[in-house]
């Protein structure tokens, strides 16, 4: 008999169910939320979606529990698929609607895109639990066959057939990188981590191979192009150096030697031909003038320097205090990584306001940095493998279980998505008025001022906590009031931000995403802030 019967979960599951019950209710609010704004048969099937991630969701945990997943994810938190399932679908709905009234069809068709090879993926992740779950589960596999057929339903009488085969190779590419990444990386995502993080870049690969063999004069902003390279090159190479290094010892001066060159090799052989045939000029030059073409940009770039160098100040500070000290603690307490936060909102706000696109292309080379250095350290390449991974250990939390340290990279995701994510040719006419004059600090609201907030007085001051979780009532609301007091500084510093009197909506935005705060235990330095983008894009 394969029907689903109640039964005793274990002690790990007991204890979040309370915990998983309230993260689906406040995803679900914001479905609901988004869904009465759009109101169309996109987001009715953004409705069915998360419906079937909800039961789904319980069968990874499941299979979490009883080490029954094919790969090994991250065990310190639950699957995460209904929160996870539902940001691309989301944000390819309200990047459709602000397209849409900004009279750009091209751009209105690609926020379909999006949302349907989110659903795709999500749908993929959810057949995967469902077919290795034993004794299959009756009801939710009903749940999510109706699902299912409502969305192929309605995106088979909505796409093209362009679309439809682009699609799927957005999915082809998931299922690829998934059997790559997944076994090359153990215990450093959840399932839920895994749809977003390897879906994402499944699909910026998808539109790198789109756009290089469509290629034609000004297409597209270079900027957008240098993302998109640098991205997949860091990812291509690292699965080149995974490979390599399962037949070779990675810590020795000849393979570090290889290594750089190597890197080399790449940069200049592949980086910049492929940045030279997209953008049809040299990429070097580009940037350079890029960089220095206003005085303004001059003393940002050099502004950001000196806060570069007093993080590595700080990481050196608590590394010399841990070598003096008689304690045999090895991590740095919550207010010490919390510094880096500070520093990054310090980082941010200046480019909001003065320069975005200079943000936009500084993030994306510090994006590079650290996957860079991220090689380094975990193939202990010399000089500088092992003295980083003695100075990043004493930052290290429950969520870097898995042989790679990706918390740094997270936050510098969370920050920049935002700015990365804003459809610009959607808002050449000013239709990020109201909320959505708040879209570019989402990052900061979230994941700068809010966590860090919620962290701080959370940890110090917190007494009454949210049932099933670790987080306090307290942490919650000094992170909504601290939020609210910096979208106040934003009205008094960026002249360009004119809420319209959306204070309703933007106190509820505010507030739903620090009850997912609360209550996720899904990396929050990067589900946070797509959220509230989605929320603010609305």
């Amino acid at each position: 008999m394969t029907r689903e019967r109640a039964s005793p979960a274990p002690e790990t599951g007991a204890s979040l169910s309370g915990s998983l019950l309230a993260e689906a209710a406040v995803v679900f609010a914001v479905v609901l939320s988004i869904h009465a704004s759009v109101l169309d048969r996109y987001s009715w099937c953004a409705v069915a979606l998360a419906v079937q991630a909800f039961y789904v969701q319980y069968k990874w945990d499941r299979l979490l529990q009883q080490g029954s997943a094919v790969f090994q994810f991250r065990m310190s938190a639950n699957s995460g698929l209904l929160p996870a399932s539902m940001v691309m679908p989301l944000l390819g709905l309200v990047m459709k609607e602000r397209c849409q009234a900004a009279g750009n069809p091209y751009f209105e068709r690609f926020g379909i895109v999006v949302a349907a090879t989110g659903m795709a993926v999500a749908l993929f992740s959810s057949v995967l639990a469902l077919g290795i779950t034993r004794p299959v589960p009756t009801n939710t596999c009903v749940i999510s066959g109706l699902a299912g057929c409502v969305i192929i339903y309605i995106m088979k009488h909505s796409l093209s057939v362009g679309e439809v085969i682009e699609v799927l190779e957005v999915l082809l590419i998931f299922v690829y990188l998934n059997m790559i990444l997944l076994y090359l990386l153990p215990r450093c995502f959840t399932p839920g981590e895994a749809l977003l993080v390897l879906g994402g870049i499944s699909f910026m690969l998808n539109q790198l191979i789109k756009r290089s063999l469509t290629v034609v004069e000004s297409q597209g902003d270079p900027v957008d192009f240098l993302l998109l390279v640098v991205v997949i090159v860091m990812v291509l190479m690292g699965i080149f150096f995974s490979t390599l290094f399962v037949f070779m010892d990675s810590g020795t001066w000849a393979s570090s030697i290889f290594f750089h060159l190597m890197t080399c090799v790449l940069g200049l052989g592949v980086v910049l031909p492929w940045l030279h045939r997209l953008i049809r000029r040299n990429p070097l030059l580009w940037l350079l003038q890029f960089l220095f073409r206003t005085e303004t940009r001059i003393y940002l770039l050099a502004y950001w320097s000196l806060l570069a160098t007093f993080a590595c100040l700080v990481v050196l500070y608590q590394n010399a205090r841990r070598s003096s000290s008689e304690s045999k603690k090895h991590q740095a307490p919550t207010i010490a990584r919390k510094y880096f936060h500070f520093i990054v909102v310090a980082t941010y706000v200046p480019g909001i306001i003065f320069d975005r696109p200079l943000l936009y292309v500084a993030a994306t080379v510090c994006l590079a940095v650290f996957i860079f250095l991220e090689y380094v350290r975990y193939f202990r390449i010399k000089p500088l493998g092992h003295t980083l991974r003695s100075l990043l250990s004493l930052f290290l939390d429950e969520r870097d279980s898995g042989p790679l340290i990706l918390t740094h990279i997270y936050l510098l995701l969370g920050m920049s998505l935002p700015i990365w994510l804003i459809p610009r040719p959607c808002t050449q006419k000013g239709s990020l008025g109201g909320a959505r004059a708040l879209v570019p600090y989402a990052g900061v609201l979230s994941v700068g001022v809010g966590d860090t907030v919620a962290s701080i007085f959370g940890s110090t001051m917190g007494e009454i906590r949210w049932p099933g979780t670790k987080k306090t009532f307290e942490g919650t609301m000094t992170s909504i009031f601290a939020q609210i007091i910096s979208v106040a500084l934003i009205l008094i510093f960026d002249s360009e931000v004119d809420l319209n009197h959306s204070y309703a909506w933007i106190l509820g935005s505010i507030s739903v995403v620090s009850l997912l705060e609360a209550y996720t235990t899904q990396i929050d330095n990067l589900l946070l802030p797509l959220y509230l983008l989605i929320l603010l894009m609305a």
